[in-house]
């Protein structure tokens, strides 16, 4: 449901990127910002699927929702100029990555429960870096310091923020109360009762 939401949202977030729809070049830019979005979204979903089935032989849920927005992210960094046919390269490229990223970052020990650094990671760099094949406005050097620029704002950002955070109230929970689940700790009711392990 979650990813359906975001789905979604993403038109007006994508679609309002355009700032107008006031006259026919900005409305029909709209159109076609919608329809890459969605294409994007789409493609990354079923590429997602289709490398879980080739690597694995079975379908991973989790994969194919996360690239679904992996397409989405890729897509924004410009919605616009892409052909829609590029749109779906750009989303099913992303939706493959998505899940190597993933499992990679697995196996490197970092811990990332929902897959946020390789869907907004992984497959916004992709984004970012895919622009200048369609837009020739930008080159991959302004997409690179762009790039760079991000990464650096948001590590130190969070750095700060995070350290502040575990100086004063704590980051981790102890681990009688990860084991027991946080439902218990923060609600006092389990979330999923018939899940009781029997010891």
């Amino acid at each position: 449901m979650g990813t359906f939401i975001l789905w979604f949202g993403w038109f007006g977030f994508n679609g309002g990127s355009q700032l107008a729809v006031s006259n026919f070049e900005n409305a029909t830019a709209v159109g076609q910002i919608f329809l890459n979005t969605n294409a994007a979204a789409a493609a990354g979903a079923i590429a997602a699927l289709g490398f879980c089935k080739m690597t694995w032989g079975k379908a991973d849920l989790t994969m194919v929702l996360n690239g679904a927005l992996a397409g989405l992210v890729a897509i924004t960094a410009d919605p616009l100029s892409p052909s829609p046919l590029a749109a779906v390269l750009i989303g099913a490229v992303s939706g493959a990555l998505v899940v190597v990223s993933i499992v990679g970052l697995d196996k490197l020990k970092i811990d990332d429960p929902v897959g946020a650094i390789s869907v907004h990671g992984t497959c916004g760099l992709f984004g970012l870096m895919v622009v200048p094949f369609s837009n020739g406005d930008a080159s991959f050097v302004t997409q690179l310091i762009g790039a760079a620029v991000i990464f650096a704002w948001v590590f130190g950002a969070s750095l700060l923020v995070w350290s502040i955070l575990k100086a004063t109230v704590g980051i981790r929970v102890s681990e009688e109360e990860e084991m027991a689940g946080m439902d218990i700790h923060d609600c006092g009711v389990d979330a999923y009762p018939e899940f009781v392990s029997v010891k």
